[in-house]
């Protein structure tokens, strides 16, 4: 190895330090990186791309000749600051110069505003936004209508309560919600920071910050806005930053000012100069730009030499940055939009069933019509002397007439108004106040609260309740989902010998400054285990080879990271405190790792444990204590993982000047670049270490021992070095500089700068990290499975690892027959799809119906193996005998997910009971999702913990985030967060089943109610000439559904309850109600409908025959009909009750004394007769036995059918619900509900019923 001392790497002023393909500072697997990249920002100058820029090979790699090689470093220093141009494709600030910067260029200033409303748009923008609801729209119809003087059914003050009513409680919540934002805009709007003017940091507000200032930042303060990193309190430029509010994260990062301009301060001399970047976006994961301080020389920068609004500085004393975004420019403020709102599927049925109500409503107000022209015909010789049809007064004057056409549309018109309350405006807010009453239950469940992460259950989204009880198909994550995501090194593979008792423990990394391992006086402090064989190598004295590949080993997960390491100390209270890392840290401290990234901080602890102890990590060099000897690695470039190359690569420059790449990867990747004859020798076997072997087995023992490791259910990476040649240095420098300092496909450039240097390396071995299930996550599963959800598990891991975890917690079973599709082409994936479908006689599963009266129990189903509602077999649509389960790769997916293909890869996987897909990328996830929602039609509910889950979250019908250990992107993206999988089993059984059942009953009986209610109202029509006369006063009818019935069905939507929580634990295939839609479907609403015609010619003609030949006016009878209606859909509702508590009681008989009330007081009032004409009225009725008596029987007789029907239904027909309700009711108390219960009522669900798992009650 020729000397390298002339090369102008490692400390050079114009190298990057650290960079990678984003040039960011964080860690981005290959399923946590943000689809997609930036598009161009940035012209490159002609002295860029002139004719002496290197030509690509047929690889894509640039090659470039001997003298461009032997003089590339020279030439790129002295490259000039390109002319900047005023192009809307770029942003140029200049550097403490805010009035230039903001002269030449439209920018925002730093005030931000999130309230969507000012004084003078609130009005009519919210009046806009409610009026999206086409309810709000026909009721304004309707009251537009009735302020007609010939439509004017009700009185125009009474017909315009309702609506008013409704808009201005929203309005008032919106005002609510806008004002609480407005005071938190104004409380952010008037912080202060420090920035540079007249010579001198001083306080500023933020509201008043520009684009161009120069900003300082303290410690545990907060960054008013983007600014580019220029100098720290840390003589590298490194400093800490919590990006909490930005994504969630608690984790710290690392942000880097470039070395080249850490001397520079604003106090001690002008500080001028120039940044070019690009315009603002929403990619908080990238940043594209370069800087000249006055010098001539474009500097590149990048993600991790810029620090977000938002951010906390932490373990760093103070920062300086100048601002290049502000205000709403800010990548906050971009990203700060909300995800779009779902609709739940009950409210898609509702409005089906609201456009059926409306064609019923004009049927008969057409009848109305009809009615009206008819009569007016039939009567026309006698008009002249009816009362009320007068064609002339006493004189002689003309009243208005409009013939039989105009007397007949003005009757269906009037009807329309009189009987507008056939579609239920009450309904939107009693869903609404349920779902928050729901929702308030939920959140304070303590069998969902995760005590260890002090993580509560959150609902994000209060419209999709129910939809939690329906669903068919879960989606999830294995990785921080089904597993802990804390790491734990279990086993190594170095130079072909397995030590697989090397079990370090993340946790488990207290060491001292000195860079020895102790037992820690401090919470952070446990036992540490390794393995004796790998200890005794590398305390041998005497430098063997196996000795060195073990060191080499060790190096490269100790340099190759993006770990940071922070000190932690105990003050004088006992408390720990952290503070950065400097290189001078006493012997009393103890390092805790920083990352993103479990597994790297897996790896670091594994080689902290056996002796190299990153100590100190900064822009230009890191700080490895090597078994005692303190050693300091200058980086001369990092390539970061990133999900295309998926391995990462760092160049470092050892003590001893001899420069290497040290790299770790998946093995897909890694090892097709290991050179034939880079790794010369290998350890024998574990007798015999130091005795060598050819590297002919070191890769087949490499490859087993990778396989042995992913059947355990390990994560496993390859690591791998190389003694890099001063020819190569030279080469991958010049292309490194060129690609660092690029704003245009800086990502490409930089792959294909480390292709030069990522070719034959020496293979080192392998690591196998455990990540341990969670608890309880085999018990939900086989519950979730039992309840008829089918579970499909979507990873970025390696197949067998995915494997070997389904088999751990269930999910596959040795009876299982596996399909493996791993195909690379889409005749190969064809091949395979087509070839098991023919195999297993796999049949196109049947068409839904769209409407059957045939009603079908779960029990049944299960036995039959299909659903005849649904038109879905129970299992699958395989003639196998045996239970298939898909194993499916990320290659075979990309050709699978296609138009030609996707039809026969949904037969397949829907005749699978378990699908596996692994090596899958975030947006295949939400393909997979896609496909099944398009084809399927079933509700889907995918979970995950990390930003790789986030577009399968949003996809999915139902997102569930949970709180992990990577971040909270998905939880931010979420409907509703849990803190662990196992709390899905509540979350979907118990409230998932209850929220349906109460929904789903409410919205049906709230259109029960209001048609019963027309339809009274309708039969009186015939006795009124057709007219759109009521019996009922005005108030009446606006305050049926507003008052008198509307408190009853909310109280019974939040708590009723069909069956306790211990009986859908010990029978889970109850919640296949939900997935059967057996609270709500289209058969229900038109047998419901069928009822309701039958009460309401009760509920009209009983008192009209009872009351016919006396003496009672019009206003009497109305009152009668009024009563009865209250009473008899109270009546209704309380039938129909499964479990009476004392708050149901109070507000349904309440309700009932509440209306009589009013009544009484309505006509105890003298002063308003006009609008209250029917003085007195209540106190003649009420004192006759014959209206008590009207009432009684009215009841009696409506709901007497509807009594019959349902006791014969559940004595013959018994539901599932039906049986475990009985079974509830007969039992002792405290006894549990089991098979053997229920046997005895239904012998046919033996099969199915199961005891509940020991965690499940």
């Amino acid at each position: 190895m020729p000397e390298l001392e002339s090369f102008p790497g490692g400390r050079s002023q114009d190298v990057p330090s650290v960079s990678n393909e984003a040039q960011t500072g964080e860690r981005i697997e290959a399923d946590r990186k943000p689809q997609g990249e930036i598009a161009v920002m940035v012209r490159r100058d002609s002295e860029e791309v002139s004719n002496g820029a290197p030509k690509r090979t047929a690889s894509g790699s640039q090659r470039l000749s001997g003298s461009q090689r032997l003089s590339g470093s020279r030439r790129l220093s002295s490259t000039r600051r390109p002319s900047l141009r005023e192009d809307d494709s770029l942003r140029v600030v200049y550097i403490n110069n805010p009035d230039r910067t903001n002269k030449n260029f439209n920018m925002a200033g730093n005030t931000v505003r999130t309230t969507k409303y000012t004084i003078l748009s609130f009005l009519p923008k919210n009046l806009f936004e409610q009026f999206h609801r086409f309810a709000y729209i026909y009721f304004l119809f309707i009251v537009i209508l009735n302020q007609i003087p010939q439509l004017a059914v009700f009185g125009r003050t009474a017909s315009l309560f309702p609506l008013i009513l409704v808009l201005v409680v929203t309005a008032i919540k919106d005002g609510y919600e806008d004002f609480g934002r407005r005071r938190s805009d104004k409380r952010e709007n008037n912080r202060k920071s420090l920035v540079f003017q007249i010579d001198k940091f001083q306080d500023k507000k933020w509201k008043n910050i520009q684009v161009g200032e120069v900003v300082k930042v303290l410690a545990n303060e907060t960054v008013p806005c983007d600014i580019v990193l220029l100098a720290s309190s840390d003589p590298s430029g490194v400093c800490y930053v919590e990006t909490l509010n930005l994504d969630g994260e608690s984790n710290l990062k690392s942000r880097y000012a470039r070395k080249e301009f850490t001397v520079e301060h604003p106090e001690q001399r002008p500080l001028k100069g120039t940044i070019v970047c690009e315009t603002p976006n929403r990619n908080i994961y990238e940043f594209q730009g370069r800087m000249d301080l006055g010098s001539g020389v474009m500097v590149p920068l990048a993600a991790n030499n810029i620090i977000l609004r938002g951010c906390e500085l932490k373990n760093t004393v103070w920062v300086l940055g100048v601002v290049v975004y502000a205000g709403r420019e800010t990548k906050a403020m971009l990203n700060s939009a909300g995800a779009q709102s779902k609709r739940s599927r009950l409210e898609h049925y509702m409005n089906r069933e609201t456009g059926w109500l409306a064609v019923f409503l004009i049927i008969i107000c057409f009848i109305g019509g009809l009615g009206m022209g008819l009569w007016v015909n039939s009567n026309s010789d006698i008009l002249s002397v009816l009362p009320y049809y007068k064609k002339q007064d006493l004189t002689g004057e003309n009243y208005r007439f409009y013939g039989e056409w105009g007397e007949g549309a003005i009757g269906f018109l009037s009807c329309i108004i009189r009987f507008q309350i056939m579609i239920p405006l009450s309904l939107y807010i009693s869903m609404e106040l349920v779902r928050l009453g729901q929702s308030y239950f939920m959140t304070r469940d303590r069998e969902m609260y995760h005590e260890s992460s002090n993580t509560r259950f959150q609902c994000r989204a209060l419209n999709i309740n129910e939809d939690l009880g329906q669903v068919k198909y879960l989606f999830s994550d294995k990785t921080g989902t089904l597993t802990e995501n804390k790491m734990q090194f279990d086993s190594a593979s170095i130079g072909g010998v397995d030590y697989s008792y090397a079990k370090i423990t993340v946790d488990t990394v207290p060491v001292k400054a000195d860079g020895s391992i102790s037992p820690a006086d401090t919470e952070i402090g446990k036992s540490i285990k390794v393995d004796s064989e790998l200890r005794r190598i590398l305390d041998s004295p005497e430098p063997a080879p196996a000795r060195h590949l073990v060191w080499e080993y060790f190096l490269v997960l100790a340099a190759c990271n993006t770990i940071v390491p922070t000190w932690v100390k105990k003050s004088a209270s006992g408390q720990l405190e952290m503070e950065a890392v400097n290189g001078n840290g006493d012997s009393l401290g103890f390092i805790e790792y920083q990352g993103e990234s479990p597994d790297e901080q897996a790896l670091v602890a594994a080689a902290a444990a056996y002796g190299f102890t990153l100590l100190e990590r900064t822009s230009a060099s890191i700080v490895i204590d090597v078994c005692g000897d303190r050693r300091r690695y200058e980086v001369l470039g990092i390539h970061e993982f990133d999900s295309v190359r998926k391995r990462m690569s760092v160049v470092v420059e050892g003590p001893d000047k001899v420069i290497k790449l040290l790299m770790k990867g998946a093995d897909s990747s890694l090892l097709s670049i290991v050179g034939e004859g880079g790794d010369e020798y290998s350890i024998g076997g574990s007798e015999s270490v130091d005795e060598l072997q050819p590297s002919d087995g070191v890769m087949s023992a490499t490859l087993k021992h990778l396989d042995n490791y992913a059947r355990k259910g390990l994560r496993t990476l390859v690591v791998a070095s190389k003694v890099l040649t001063r020819k190569e240095v030279e080469d991958w420098h010049f292309h490194y500089v060129k690609a660092s300092s690029a704003l245009h496909d800086r990502v490409g450039l930089m792959r294909n700068a480390a292709e030069l240097v990522e070719c034959n390396l020496s293979l080192l071995g392998a690591t196998g990290i455990e990540d341990q299930l969670q608890g309880g996550v085999p018990e939900t599963i086989q519950l979730l499975r039992e309840a008829g959800i089918k579970l499909w598990v979507l990873t970025g891991d390696k197949q067998e690892t995915a494997i070997s975890i389904g088999f751990s917690c269930l999910l596959l079973t040795r009876d299982m027959q596996q399909i493996i599709i791993n195909e690379s082409t889409f005749e190969g994936c064809r091949s395979k799809i087509l070839g098991a479908k023919a195999k297993y006689v796999i049949k196109p599963p049947p068409e839904k119906k769209l409407f059957s009266w045939k009603r079908q129990n779960g029990i049944d189903a299960a036995n039959s193996g299909h659903d005849e509602v649904t038109g879905e077999s129970a299992d699958s649509n395989s003639r196998f005998n045996q239970p298939l389960a898909l194993i499916i790769d990320g290659n075979s997916l990309v050709h699978a997910l296609t138009s030609a293909l996707e039809k026969d890869l949904y037969e397949l996987a829907t005749a699978c009971k378990v699908v596996i897909c692994c090596r899958v990328a975030p947006l295949q996830k939400a393909g997979i999702v896609s496909l099944v929602k398009r084809k399927a039609g079933k509700m889907t509910l995918a979970v995950g913990d990390g930003a790789n889950d986030v577009s399968m979250i949003q996809m999915a019908d139902v997102g569930v985030g949970i709180s992990g250990q990577e971040g909270r992107q998905a939880v931010m993206a979420s409907d509703f967060a849990i803190g662990q999988f196992r709390f899905l089993k509540k979350l979907l059984l118990v409230h998932g089943h209850w929220n349906y059942e109460r929904l789903g009953y409410m919205v049906l009986y709230n259109f029960y109610r209001n048609a019963v209610f027309v339809m009274m109202l309708f039969w009186f029509i015939f006795y009124a000439a057709y007219s759109a006369q009521s019996a009922l006063t005005d108030w009446n009818l606006v305050f049926f559904s507003l008052i008198y019935t509307s408190v009853p069905t909310i109280v019974v939507g939040i708590l009723d309850m069909d069956v306790n929580q211990k009986t859908l634990y010990v029978y889970p295939p109850l919640y296949g109600s939900g997935q059967r839609e057996e609270a709500y479907n289209q058969r229900l609403f038109w047998i419901t409908m069928l009822d309701t015609l039958w009460q309401s010619l009760v509920l009209f003609y009983v008192p009209y025959f009872i009351y016919k030949v006396t003496d009672v006016d019009l206003y009497g009878l109305g009152l009668v009909w009024c009563m009865a209606v209250v009473i008899l859909v109270n009546t209704h509702l309380a039938m129909d009750i499964k479990r009476w508590t004392w708050i149901e009681h109070v507000a349904i008989w309440a309700s009932t004394l509440v209306t009589y009330i009013c009544q009484l007081v309505m006509d105890a009032l003298l002063s308003v007769p006009d609008l209250l004409p029917n003085h007195w009225v209540v106190f003649h009725m009420s004192g006759s036995v014959r209206f008590w008596f009207t009432l009684l029987l009215t009841v009696i007789l409506a709901l007497l059918p509807r009594f019959c029907v349902k006791l014969l239904k559940q004595w013959f027909w018994p539901s599932d619900l039906h049986i475990a309700r009985e079974a509830e009711i007969l039992l002792p108390s405290g006894q549990q509900v089991t098979d053997l219960e229920l046997n005895d009522v239904h012998q046919s669900s033996s099969s199915l019923i199961q005891p509940p798992p020991p965690t499940a009650v």
